[in-house]
Formats: C-alpha cells, structure tokens, sequence
C-alpha cells in the first residue's frame, strides 16, 4: 500500500501538478481526528493540510486533490457555500469528497444529514470508527481518479491550443500567399521605376544634384528589389536538394530584416564566411533562418545587439557548417529551456504561433544536422545563442513523384 501510494505521488509530481492541487484537505475540528489523518497521510508520502469549517470552500477553490470532511462540521450554511464552490467546477472536474459519518442505525436525523450533503455530488461515504486502511486506500482510490482528471484538463487545454495555433498558421499561410502575389505585382512597376531612374541617370544635361538624388533612389530601388525576390523565393523555391552557398543565403535572409532591425536600432554584428557550402532544400534552410533571426529580433531590446556567424566546423567528427545566432535579449528561463522546440509552446502570448522553433528543430534534423541553444536569464548581462550544424555529407531523399 506504501508503495501503491508513491507511485501515485510521482505520476501526480510527473504532471506537474502545483502542490495546491494534489493535496488533501482535511476537515475534523473535534478532538484530535484531523492530526492523526495528517500523520497518516504523511507517512504514507501523501501532502494534506488541515482545513476549518470557514476556509474549506475558499481552499477547494484554489484546488485540492479530495477532501476528508467529518460529518459533524457540516451544516445548512457550510453545505451551500461548498456546493456553490462545486457547481462553479470547469466540466472536467467532479472533486471527490470522502465524508467521515457516525456509526448506528438509521433515523430521522440520519435521513436528514443525508438530504443535507446531497448536493456535494461525488461523496464516499466512510462509516467511523474507519480502520487506517481502509481510509489510506480510500484516499489513494480518490487521488487516482482526480489524476484522471488532470489528464482529462491537460489534454482538453493541449488540444485548445492545438486548435488556436492551427488557426494562427492558417492565417499565417494565407497572409504569406498574399505577401507573395504582391511581391509578384510590385515586380512590373519596379522594373519600370528602375528603367526610368537608368534613363535618367544617362542623360548628359542632368545636374549634378539630380544625378545625387537619382543615386540614392537607385539605391532605394535595389534595395526594394531584393526584398521582392527574397520574398518570392521562400514560395519559389525548389523541393530538390541542391549545394547551398549558406553564407549568401544568409546575408539575403538578413537583408529581408533590416528594416526592423533599423527600426529597433539593432547594433548587428556579421562574421559570415561566405564559402561555405551544404547540400541540402535552400526553402528549408531559408525558413530555418528566418525562423530564428524573427525570434532573435522579437526578443531584442530597443538598441540591442545581434551577431550571427557562419563558419565551417565539426560536430561528432562530421565536416560541415555552424551558424551562430546570438542576442542580448532577456534570456530564456531555465524552467521551461527543455520545451522550446514542443509543438504549439510560446512564450510570446496572443502574437505567437509555438511552431517557429519546432519547425526549425524538425527542417534540421531532416538535413541531418543539430540545433542547440544556450541562454543566460535573470541576470546582468542577458543573452541567447542558438548554434545550427549543417553536415557537408547530407544526402537528401528526393519527394517522390505522384502518378
């Protein structure tokens, strides 16, 4: 029984379930009963407080594992505050009570006591003097069936956000459709502007400060057209795998940043090594950048720092290539450092999706490389570093081809 005990404890502790909710509150304000069923419960490695007449209904509603209420601490008044905790229960929940009663036969007075704890709903009944035994099981019996329910509770809330962040993609894939059709427009009158400025540029009679002013336009214009065919290039892109100049590919997903990185005056240091090459989908290595310079630029502060590095390197005696992305935002908490890559975790709230470093967690296991971050939270100085290893021998299964 000890050991029956213990193993509900740790599959309680294994959900981690908060204290408060997988302890047994114990109501027996007369004599010495409410002690001696805590030392019980302690010695059998179950948590238990003891509770009064006044808090019991305040305390089940910041939660509790199951109740033991003595039946003489219950009257009209105590009865209604509990049943109203109880009815307010979210639709996975049924609290079980265990309620110790008197030892007789039945009367009136019974009858009406069993009238009175009628609404509480899933009460067992445990007729005193109660043989340690037979309580410790019945409490055991209790906690398993409250597991139960965390379990329900757990996958009801995994399967609401599932549904949001499917939502969230959803729209998210059709804001990045439109983003491409217009990308795909801008081109015409791009290239049309650009024609002009060329022209214009080549004619002899135009002042010098036109021909300054023409120059930054140009300059403008380049600018406008690389983040058009970067745009494109992540809807355009080939699924066959191909040698990849990682660096150029790098400073073009950059490229498609400056203007937040500009907006949040982001001092963005480079070391990108612009030789190195992997095979492998370029798509995929885009998203992958995307996905974790978006996440370096979301978590830096106003005038923060960035740098990324691209450099040939080693991982379990593997050539290939490590890229660096480091910032000095706020850090990633220790706590929860294990569930970043979890599908559907966030920790950006209502704007986020918790699928950009699951992505990029799965895109780079598909190359058969290795994603790693290291951060440093709740101290001066803050910083994150995810470090990407792309292998130079990866050998990519081409999609097959549906008849």
């Amino acid at each position: 029984m000890q050991r029956q005990s213990d193993t509900d404890e740790q599959k309680l502790r294994a959900l981690e379930i908060p204290f408060h909710e997988r302890r047994v509150l114990v109501l027996a304000p007369l004599g010495r009963d409410g002690c001696l069923i805590c030392r019980l419960l302690e010695r059998a490695q179950i948590v238990c407080g003891i509770s009064t007449p006044d808090r019991l209904a305040d305390e089940i509603s910041n939660g509790a594992g199951t109740a033991i209420i003595a039946e003489e601490s219950l009257n009209v008044r105590s009865v209604e505050r509990l049943a109203s905790v109880l009815r307010q229960q979210p639709s996975w929940s049924d609290l079980p009570l265990i309620l110790l009663t008197a030892a007789g036969r039945v009367t009136s007075a019974t009858l009406q006591r069993n009238l009175l704890r009628e609404p509480l709903g899933n009460v067992l009944l445990l007729e005193r003097p109660v043989r340690p035994e037979t309580l410790l099981s019945s409490v055991q019996n209790a906690l398993r069936a409250r597991f139960r329910q965390y379990q329900v509770r757990d996958y009801v809330r995994q399967q609401a956000q599932a549904e949001e962040a499917l939502r969230r993609t959803e729209k998210l894939a059709v804001a990045g459709r439109l983003t491409a059709s217009i990308a795909h427009e801008i081109n015409n009158p791009l290239e049309a502007v650009t024609n002009i400025v060329w022209l214009l540029q080549n004619n002899p009679e135009l002042p010098v400060e036109a021909r300054d002013y023409l120059r930054m336009a140009q300059q403008e214009l380049d600018r406008v057209t690389h983040i058009t065919k970067q745009t494109l290039s992540f809807y355009r892109e080939p699924s066959q795998s191909a040698q990849i100049n990682v660096g150029e590919l790098l400073n073009g997903v950059l490229g498609v940043f400056s203007a937040r990185l500009q907006n949040k005056d982001v001092r963005l240091q480079r070391d990108i090594d612009t030789t190195c090459k992997v095979p492998g989908r370029p798509g995929e290595i885009r998203q992958i950048f995307a996905n974790l310079i978006s996440n370096s630029v979301d978590a830096v502060p106003q005038h923060g720092a960035m740098r990324i590095r691209c450099a040939p390197g080693h991982s379990r005696g593997r050539r290939g290539v490590r890229i660096l992305f480091g910032d000095n935002g706020p850090g990633i908490p220790y706590a929860i450092r294990s569930k970043i890559f979890e599908a559907f975790f966030s920790t950006k709230g209502a704007v986020g999706t918790g699928l950009g470093l699951w992505v990029v967690k799965d895109l780079v296991a598909k190359h058969g490389g290795s994603v790693q971050v290291r951060s440093r939270n709740g101290s001066t100085p803050s910083w994150t570093v995810f470090s990407v290893f792309l292998p130079a021998d990866f050998e990519a299964s081409q999609p097959r081809s549906t008849p």
